[in-house]
């Protein structure tokens, strides 16, 4: 891990400096409080617009130094519903981009006005709501099941929400998602973008557009086409109304959200880019740069937040504690969150001042704190190396189980023989201890197989290569490497015998994630097999490809209840959501104590777990419950296509084993069966079987 300097890192108390509060605009009483920071500007101006007419600047009033480089200005002209924007003048050099006639978005904007493209005013909103007594449902960790959604895509088509709130956060919040979420089981849902964004030129210029929003105009105003047309009629108020509806709705039903936040770049993009915010207000100290004032890209769109600085710092926590707070969301998953963790050298630590802010702020308490551990600059990748008190998306645990089921099998067809054994899926399936230290324990991991960005779980075991043509870039965009298995035919086939396959290799997929310890992530639409027809970068379709199909084939409504029987099985077995690692030879309260045998029912010896061709594992888990009775599962995972008889090992005090779901079933009727220790049972090639052990 690369540790910088000390003094190289930002101090706690300069981005918790007091001297920066309440930025943005306060209301009090008959007037407004507007407070800008920046620390190379000569002249700040506000602008107020007609309320009709936002080329028709009606006032322009000069804001006034203050401590801490805060510039100020009370007014009775800034009230709600004021149209604003300010121009920001000062000295021309190296890394600064002034432009006193550019009109610019104030970054602490709860709404925003559109004149066109590129053309912005910010909005002064109110934002009173009466939440009726709604509280956060602050769902445990242990027992959280993430659902990834697109607000748009979730309810575009559904046959049961009214058109008017198709594809909106009133759509999300309609009985009919409601109840599918709720009967599903998941319990917490997790929205792509919503804060306002906007497409690049560039994918204008191809007639596509930014479907999946990571293209960040402003971090406090909600994307306002994502609200009903009749919200969007009432201005930013109503927007964010609509939005906060959505949130009291959810919570009603026991149902987290969690917000997929961009901080780590914004809209502006490269050095000729837009100037349309931070840019204009303090080039040099918002966006990362070298001494030339050439930007330092680590985020691969074209500029990267200096969060060295404590102003861009402080604008990602208060982003949050808004919306932690005034909007009552539970949770945040941090985009690129290792750009955020750079220090003045570019360098990334885990006891970044803002990472470490971010934990200890009493106003975040009891948010969801997720991190993407990597970007894509020099010393990227940092999954297992966040701190204490943040969750990460474990892309270790999404290749391995990838490959296991998939790529191994591919590889094994072709060559004969698998080219690795059970032990790395075995680590993962239990945890991932080699890569969260024991003090953060299983929880620290976020599980996935698939997510927005890359294939379906449909196309994963569908295609083996991407087909991104309709994205414009001839093929190169999306990952290369997707450890996937057409099983036999690329895409589309009628041949029955590979469908089969591949809906076992499905089931296969999802029994390891709803099974593993840790916290799984479920991306909308996989829990009935959608497909994206072979498109692993799908973000800029905003059509039918990404939007989810409610109409369901038999085979869709199978897996779907598939699904909800493993994410039942789940909360109903604490052995499967240990929230420690258990230590040998002692009791660790929550945990899970887990023994392995093999398909002879005999623990596993070292050279069973490093033998590439030997891929059946028995893994027995048992409680060590705090608030919960003692529970003792064995799972059976046979990673061959060779049929296997598999003898069921005899455990202390273990007189039976109740069959719970088997990945072989086309339809989960598994359930109730009892067997002996010592049995023998069949496992078809390639599959998986639960049992409670009593």
């Amino acid at each position: 891990m690369i540790r910088p300097e000390p003094a190289a890192a930002v101090s706690p108390p300069g981005l918790l400096d007091r001297r920066l509060d309440g930025l943005g605009v306060t209301l009090h009483g008959d007037a407004g409080t507007l407070r800008v920071w920046s620390g190379a500007a000569s002249e700040i101006e506000l602008v107020i617009f007609d309320g009709d007419d936002l080329d028709w600047a009606t006032d322009v009033i000069p804001l006034e130094r203050g401590d801490g480089h805060v510039w100020s200005v009370t007014s009775p002209r800034l009230r709600a519903g004021t149209i604003y924007a300010i121009r920001v003048d000062g000295v021309h050099g190296p890394g600064n981009m002034f432009n006193p006639r550019t009109l610019l978005v104030e970054p602490y904007s709860r709404g925003l006005a559109s004149g066109g493209y590129g053309d912005w005013r910010s909005v002064v909103v109110e934002g009173s709501f009466d939440w009726g007594g709604v509280g956060k449902p602050r769902v445990p960790w242990d027992r959280t099941v993430i659902y990834e959604g697109h607000i748009k895509g979730l309810t575009k088509t559904h046959p049961d929400v009214p058109p008017a709130l198709h594809g909106t956060y009133a759509g999300l919040a309609h009985p009919a998602m409601i109840d599918h979420l709720t009967s599903l089981g998941v319990t917490s849902v997790e929205l792509l973008p919503v804060h306002a964004f906007v497409s690049e030129p560039r994918l204008l210029n191809l007639g596509l557009t930014n479907y999946w929003g990571y293209n960040s105009l402003n971090f406090f105003t909600p994307h306002a086409p994502y609200a009903t047309e009749e919200s969007r009629r009432g201005g930013p108020e109503a927007v964010l109304r609509e939005f906060k509806q959505m949130v009291r709705q959810l919570h009603e039903a026991g149902l987290e959200v969690i917000l997929d936040v961009v901080y780590n770049h914004t809209v502006e993009e490269g050095i000729g880019g837009p100037r349309s915010s931070l840019r204009g207000i303090d080039n040099r100290s918002y966006y990362r740069q070298d001494e030339d004032a050439s930007y330092i890209d680590v985020t691969g769109c074209g500029n990267s937040l200096n969060t060295a600085t404590d102003a861009a710092a402080r604008l990602v926590l208060d982003s949050m504690r808004y919306w932690a707070n005034e909007v009552q969301v539970d949770g945040f998953r941090l985009d690129l969150a290792a750009t955020l963790g750079r220090d003045a050298n570019h360098e990334f630590t885990p006891e970044h001042p803002l990472l470490r802010a971010i934990v200890d702020d009493p106003a975040l308490q009891d948010a969801k704190l997720i991190a993407e551990p990597w970007d894509v600059g020099l010393g990227g990748w940092q999954t297992g190396n966040f701190g204490s008190g943040w969750h990460e998306w474990n892309d270790r645990y999404r290749d391995r189980v990838r490959n296991f089921w998939l790529s191994d099998v591919d590889y094994a067809r072709r060559a004969g023989t698998p080219p690795v054994g059970v032990g790395g899926f075995a680590t993962r399936l239990a945890g991932s201890s080699n890569t969260f230290s024991e003090q953060r324990g299983p929880l620290a991991g976020i599980n996935f197989i698939t997510a927005h960005d890359g294939f379906t779980l449909h196309d994963l075991v569908s295609y083996d290569v991407k087909h991104n043509i309709a994205n414009g870039e001839h093929n190169r965009d999306g990952a290369d490497t997707n450890r996937s298995f057409n099983h036999g035919t690329e895409g589309r086939t009628s041949d029955e015998r590979i469908l089969a396959v591949r809906r076992k290799a499905m089931r296969n997929l999802l029994g390891t994630l709803l099974l593993s310890a840790g916290v799984p992530m479920i991306t909308a639409g996989d829990e009935f097999g959608r497909t994206q027809r072979g498109n692993n970068n799908a973000y800029c379709q905003d059509s039918p490809l990404t939007w989810l199909d409610w109409q369901h084939a038999p085979w869709q409504r199978d897996l779907l209840a598939h699904a909800r029987r493993l994410i039942a099985l789940r909360h109903a077995n604490p052995a499967l959501r240990p929230i420690r690692f258990a230590r040998l030879g002692e009791h660790t309260p929550s945990a899970s104590v887990m023994e392995w045998y093999d398909e002879r029912g005999e623990t596993m010896s070292i050279e069973r777990w490093t033998d590439a061709s030997h891929r059946t594992l028995q893994y027995a888990a048992t409680s060590t419950p705090e608030v919960e009775e003692l529970n003792r599962i064995l799972l059976v995972v046979h990673g061959t296509e060779t049929p296997m008889d598999v003898t069921l090992p005899r455990i202390d005090d273990v007189s039976r084993f109740v069959s719970l779901w088997s990945s072989a079933d086309e339809a989960p009727d598994s359930e109730g069966e009892e067997i002996a220790p010592g049995a023998v049972i069949g496992m078809p090639g390639t599959s998986m079987r639960l049992f409670r052990a009593e």
